[in-house]
């Protein structure tokens, strides 16, 4: 008996010593481009192993790779080769990102009109970064993607992005941070594609939205691990920042899923994903996003959908509320006119959701309304309705903002300007011939200016 135990012992050590050989450990610290001092909680990454630095900016990591990534909040990510790095102890140096956001839909990032007006907009004024659908609101996956199912279920019908990771290598190469928008369990193609995947009506058949729609069920891993490898994909690409947007149930009573559907199912569930998610990509050192409602930053419970900010909080990096005071049909506390008050809509919202998760405000990048109002008033959100928003995310120190607007049709009113030239193509005139010539051509362009409900 005890021969055999050597045996097996011996076996085991054969295995596990070319491991334990080509494994090496890297020591350093990481601090601030400018100030040089310290960065605690940064995240060094090593293959899949994840570490925090303490708060002298010091870690220490094992394993195998020839890169060491490394992000901290607000600053920008970057790989060091692990050959380049001291025996001794490395100092690693990080800048400071405020990222600024343009969304534009696949569609306009494949309009050489919107993608250019947008990219003259980042060169004028403070903009420097883009979030960029990669699966979109209809379920459409926008480049070329090796998920077999994807093909499968028809999400590859519609190719805008002819190769991914070259545009997104060009975007970084003029400096401008990439986040990747992934729209999850909101998904047509699936849903209809595979029914036993989808969310089901009371009466059994699948359910469909209001835009007449069909959603995936967030309860089945099947579901989960699809949106997961779109989110790799995107990863691999280069994307800074992968964005779940839909995260989340629909906003519907009476509906059937996979599971007995409770406050508590539901929250589990969202959480599950994300947890699913950061473990799959942490081999590519990106940051993990996530948009919620507005109302979420005030319901004490999961407003019906799975989205608790004290639970979300746990699981990504950031949270992006989308503040839109379009969206508050009631209001908030002593404010019943959302749209004439933006101001106190976006800094409050922002500031009540800090209060619940007790995190730092670097922790939220607040998605801001950059179109016509379409509940109270019908106002244009023009430069001062834009401005207002923003001063009001900067005072609460968020990090950064988003604007929104479906139609991916901006102006640099309400911008700082960094460029005392004239943006050659300032007319809104313009861009909206573009957009209606878009449409016109592709019928299938989306409007959801509002993304407030289902």
């Amino acid at each position: 008996m005890m021969k055999i135990i050597q045996i097996l012992t011996s076996s085991l050590l054969a295995l596990l010593l070319p491991a334990l050989a080509s494994a090496q450990t890297y020591r350093g610290a990481v601090i601030d481009v400018e100030t040089k001092q310290p960065i605690a909680e940064a995240m060094v990454t090593l293959g899949d192993v994840v570490v925090s630095t303490d708060t002298s900016g010091r870690f220490q990591v094992s394993g195998d790779g020839e890169q060491l990534g490394v992000r901290a909040y607000c600053y920008q990510r970057r790989w060091v080769i692990t050959d380049t790095l001291s025996s001794q102890l490395s100092l690693i140096e990080l800048t400071r990102l405020t990222p600024k956001a343009l969304y534009l839909s696949s569609y306009g990032i494949a309009s050489a009109r919107l993608r250019q007006a947008a990219l003259d907009l980042l060169e004028a004024t403070e903009l420097n970064a883009l979030v960029i659908d990669v699966k979109g609101d209809r379920g459409m996956i926008a480049y070329k993607s090796a998920i077999p199912l994807a093909a499968a279920v028809g999400a590859q019908k519609l190719i805008t992005i002819k190769d991914l990771p070259a545009l997104v290598a060009t975007l970084r190469e003029k400096g401008i941070y990439t986040i990747a928008r992934i729209v999850t369990f909101k998904d047509h193609p699936l849903a209809t594609a595979h029914p036993e995947l989808a969310v089901k009506a009371a009466g059994g058949g699948v359910w469909r939205d209001r835009e007449r729609l069909g959603w995936s069920d967030p309860f089945k891993k099947e579901v989960r691990d699809y949106n997961i490898a779109v989110a790799v994909e995107a990863a691999k690409a280069g994307f800074d920042e992968i964005q779940f947007d839909y995260v989340r149930f629909p906003d519907k009573r009476g509906l059937r899923f996979a599971l007995p559907s409770s406050e508590k199912s539901r929250v589990a569930a969202i959480s599950a994903f994300l947890d699913e998610a950061r473990e799959q990509l942490k081999p590519y050192n990106v940051f993990l996003a996530a948009d919620i409602f507005g109302y979420v930053c005030w319901n004490l419970n999961d407003t019906g959908i799975g989205q608790r900010v004290e639970d979300l909080i746990l699981h990504l990096d950031y949270i992006s509320p989308m503040v839109y005071p379009s969206c508050y049909h009631v209001g908030i506390p002593g404010v019943r006119n959302p749209v004439a008050h933006p101001y106190e809509i976006v800094y409050r919202s922002l500031a009540r959701a800090r209060e619940r998760t007790r995190v730092s405000s670097r922790r939220f990048r607040p998605w801001l309304q950059a179109f016509r109002d379409y509940a109270f008033d019908r106002r244009a959100f023009t430069g001062h309705e834009i401005r207002t928003q923003i001063r009001a995310a900067e005072d609460f120190g968020a990090n950064g903002w988003m604007l929104w607007n479906a139609g991916n049709v901006y102006s640099a009113d309400g911008l700082q300007r960094t460029d005392t030239s004239a943006v050659p193509w300032s007319s809104l005139a313009t861009n909206l011939a573009a957009l209606r010539r878009i449409n016109a051509a592709k019928h299938v362009w989306q409007f959801d200016d509002h993304r407030c409900s289902d």
